[in-house]
């Protein structure tokens, strides 16, 4: 198929943008500590690929800062200017970022993975990395080795001038600390802390013994330096801190304990003056230690879960702990909490697979355990949580509990179907689906209906009949599972009890020679219902649940199961174990085509006839979109990511996406996501991940930071957030809408870093033209004021003046800066300016 280029606003032919798999949202939150900025209004973290900056006021996304190609394992603010951030990845390289702006400002090559990055205030023109050792990441050996960042103007440098100061440590950045101005480096690994001093050039060591006559288990999990004090702070794994002193001199230290977690210390940090430390672990308890002292500790409990980075902001108002459900909680230093970023929950499995809330179009799938997640995949961030199992979580390795396997919504989101299971052995099993329906009241779901083992064995699969919620007709569910039946669940009223309600009861079952039910949909205008059993399809009739025909495909069983939609609801899909994808004609009862591809995840677009296949062959899974009348696919994506898919769906669009290529005008209306093994979520798109947030996110980080200074006020925006209260007349409403929108000179002086703004004299002339009125837009009334104002510019008028009009014209500000917006002046104000246009601003140069 021919790709076309699109045309720009400007009529300029633009080459197609290619289609690009990226992590949508979803990446872990923990995967390295935090970051504060200077005046902690804003709270830097590395997501996947990216690193995010936050609003700690609003903790909205404001920035992402992209540009690494694998992930990013550490990020720190630049001792020297606090406007900017480094962060180094597994792709080898360092970046310096202008996290203000979102721009990247200078890439340093150093050529191997870089698992943790250190920059102390002294050094200016080195930092520190851990890399492995011979660049075999997985032999577990790494070293801690300085690099001298070279001072060219080039944007991307190597990086190659490469110094050991420790060998043999632990990759994890939170194992290695910096102590006192840089004196000292603390690493610990094992049994063994090692303390190199930088002026004398020598190492301590010191080593625990495994165990105790008491059963402690001293293996070291983290370390932290004071700040101002020769003090070393180490966790355990038996959830002991020691703090340890005198350690310069390697036979006469010492160390005391503090112990009140009773498993893993994850993470330690001291506060900015030194006079608290923070500890964390799988309590989800955030625990302050004063003084050093075991009496003098407070509490902040019931985080959720794990704790595994703590981070304190530089001024010392805030404290941030990541979690082990992506998550990160902002805390102030009296330890209460002040804002929480919740990310996409990540478990062990994902058994509900991905299901899409007609409501919200938020992503629906397990979170903690028990409970369902609604995901907002535009803002990456969690809506809510709604408690299925309603049982509280025990954190006991090897206990059996309540587990969330399936989840249905209806057509029109006013019901959900949920089913949980608990198996304690083979014979064991526990089975409960329950049905709730959405308050509009409380905006969220209520429990209707449970029903206690609605088969006897697993339940399969679950689907709503999509039609009945828009034809006001009873609302049906059919459930499938492994006792060989499926199940027609439908909603009654309950006339038994005193107050009549309405609830759900099973109104038919059928079975087809006692073989496993493995899947079941309904067609898209609800008649028909296909049921797959092994290797066979039955298709039964919706209305008198009488059997129609059958297709089978052996060998192989039956794994996933659609109908088409729209001009191809005449076909049925389905693929089997052994890798065959097959479409039958329901008309003539036949078999259309198949093809051998391994697929594994088969998905309809709920808005068009394209279907897309997920399979794997090789070493990679392949993407292939096709509709089910043309058994050749329209569009081939390959190798869209190394691990297998678990699962995928089709999230309708608000508003149908401009997409300049033809080839993917598949992904106009809907968008598709796919789950890895790995729980990474992943999209297709043409977009930057920068395009991608929406305006008013980028535009809140400017409005917080822009100062009330005179320069602000001159320009009007305090004057028209007091006029907006006092006024109430149109005109003056319209006068203030222009003073709200401002001009494109004030923006770009007040939205622009210094440093990347032009000189002072080119944008002196543009932001004096852009306070001027337009001479084409002139109304008649006004046109007397300009043959006076044309009159006193043929007296004062000089050949500087012309000058700096053909200067003006050469540059278009309106180019620059778009459209000027209008600001009626006086006469005598206009006049003035006129003035101001003819003097020499050359003199702003030389500053």
């Amino acid at each position: 198929m021919r790709v076309r280029g699109r045309r720009s606003r400007s009529g300029k032919m633009v080459a197609p943008q290619p289609l690009r798999v990226v992590r949508c949202g979803g990446s872990k939150l923990s995967g390295a500590r935090a970051a504060f900025s200077a005046d902690a209004k804003y709270l830097l973290c590395a997501s996947g690929d990216y690193v995010k900056v936050y609003s700690t006021a609003t903790e909205k996304c404001v920035h992402i800062l992209q540009g690494h190609t694998n992930l990013v394992t550490g990020i720190q603010l630049n001792p020297q200017n606090h406007m900017q951030l480094y962060s180094c990845s597994l792709d080898g390289t360092i970046k310096l970022w202008d996290f203000t702006d979102g721009i990247l400002i200078k890439t340093f090559v150093v050529g191997y993975k870089l698992f943790a990055f250190y920059m102390l205030a002294g050094s200016e023109d080195s930092v520190f990395i851990i890399i492995p050792k011979n660049d075999e990441d997985f032999l577990d050996w790494f070293q801690l080795v300085s690099v001298k960042l070279p001072k060219t103007p080039d944007q991307e440098v190597e990086a190659k001038e490469l110094s050991l100061i420790l060998d043999d440590i632990g990759q994890w950045p939170k194992c290695t600390a910096f102590g006192r101005e840089g004196e000292y480096v603390a690493s610990v690994r094992g049994l063994h802390l090692l303390v190199y001093f930088f002026k004398k050039k020598k190492i301590n060591r010191f080593s625990l013994s495994a165990t105790s006559k008491k059963g402690a288990n001293n293996y070291f999990t983290c370390v932290a330096c004071h700040p101002k004090e020769d003090c070393i702070a180490s966790g355990h794994k038996d959830g002991k801190i020691r703090l340890w002193r005198n350690f310069n001199h390697k036979r006469e230290y010492t160390f005391s304990t503090l112990h009140w977690h009773h498993d893993v210390v994850m993470d330690l940090a001291f506060s900015v003056e030194g006079t608290s430390l923070l500890s964390g672990g799988v309590e989800s308890v955030l625990v302050q230690w004063r003084d050093g002292s075991d009496y003098k500790k407070e509490f902040l409990p019931r985080l959720g879960s794990t704790i595994e980075h703590i981070s304190a902001s530089p001024d010392g108002t805030f404290y941030c702990t990541s979690h082990t459900e992506n998550k990160i909680i902002i805390i102030h230093s009296s330890l209460s909490v002040s804002a929480v970023i919740q990310g996409l929950v990540k478990g062990s499995d994902v058994k509900t697979g991905l299901v899409v809330d007609p409501r919200t179009k938020a992503l629906v799938l397990n979170g903690k355990p028990g409970h369902l997640q609604f995901y907002c995949l535009q803002t990456d961030k969690q809506l809510y949580n709604l408690d299925i199992v309603q049982q509280e979580y025990i954190h006991q390795i090897g206990l059996n509990q309540v587990d969330l396997v399936k989840a249905a919504f209806s057509a029109q989101g006013n019901w959900l179907a949920t089913v949980e299971q608990r198996e304690e052995k083979e014979v064991e099993l526990e089975l409960q689906m329950k049905l709730w329906n959405y308050d509009e009241q409380t905006q969220s779901f209520t429990l209707n209906t449970r029903i206690n083992m609605p088969h006897e064995d697993h339940v399969t699969a679950l689907c709503f009949r999509d039609t009945d919620e828009l034809e006001d007709g009873t609302p049906t569910l059919v459930t499938a599972g492994n006792d060989g039946r499926f199940k027609v669940w439908v909603l009654v009223n309950d006339s038994d009890s005193e107050k009549p309600s309405m609830g759900w009861s099973c109104d038919f079952v059928g079975s087809y020679h006692n073989y496993p039910a493995t899947n079941c949909c309904f067609s898209e205008d609800g008649s028909l219902l296909a049921v797959s059993f092994e290797e066979t399809v039955t298709v039964w009739n919706s209305d008198t649940w009488d059997l129609i025909c059958t297709f089978c495909h052996p060998p192989g069983r039956i794994q996933n199961l659609c109908f088409g939609r729209l001009s191809c609801s005449k076909y049925l899909l389905g693929t089997t174990d052994c890798g065959f994808l097959c479409c039958w004609n329901l008309l003539s009862c036949a078999l259309e085509w198949s093809a051998q591809l391994n697929v594994m995840v088969l998905q309809p677009d709920p808005l068009s006839e394209n279907i897309a296949a997920v399979s794997r062959l090789l070493e990679g899974s392949d993407l292939f979109v096709f509709k089910p009348n043309e058994p050749r696919p329209f569009c081939i994506q390959r190798n869209v990511c190394r691990e297998r898919v678990q699962c995928a769906v089709f999230i309708p669009r608000d508003v149908p996406d401009s997409i300049g290529s033809e080839k993917h005008q598949w992904l106009s209306r809907s968008q598709l996501y796919f789950l890895t093994e790995t729980q990474d979520l992943l999209t297709f798109s043409t977009k930057s991940a920068e395009e991608r947030l929406t305006p008013s996110s980028r535009q809140l980080a400017v409005e917080e930071s822009l100062p009330m200074t005179p320069f602000s006020l001159l320009l009007g925006k305090h004057r028209h957030q007091q006029q907006s209260k006092e006024n109430a007349d149109l005109d003056t409403a319209v006068v203030q809408s222009h003073l709200a929108q401002g001009s494109p000179a004030v923006k770009e002086l007040l939205h622009t870093s210094a440093h990347v703004l032009p000189s002072a004299s080119f944008l002196c002339s543009i932001f004096i033209n852009s306070v001027l009125i337009s001479k084409e837009n002139k109304s008649a009334g006004e046109v007397v004021d300009v043959v006076e104002m044309d009159s006193e510019k043929a007296e004062d008028e000089s050949d500087e003046d012309l000058e700096l009009t053909e200067m003006e014209q050469d540059i278009n500000p309106t180019e620059f800066l778009g459209e000027i917006t209008e600001i009626k002046l006086s006469k005598s104000q206009e006049k003035q300016l006129r003035k101001i246009r003819r003097m020499d601003y050359s003199w702003v140069a030389a500053l």
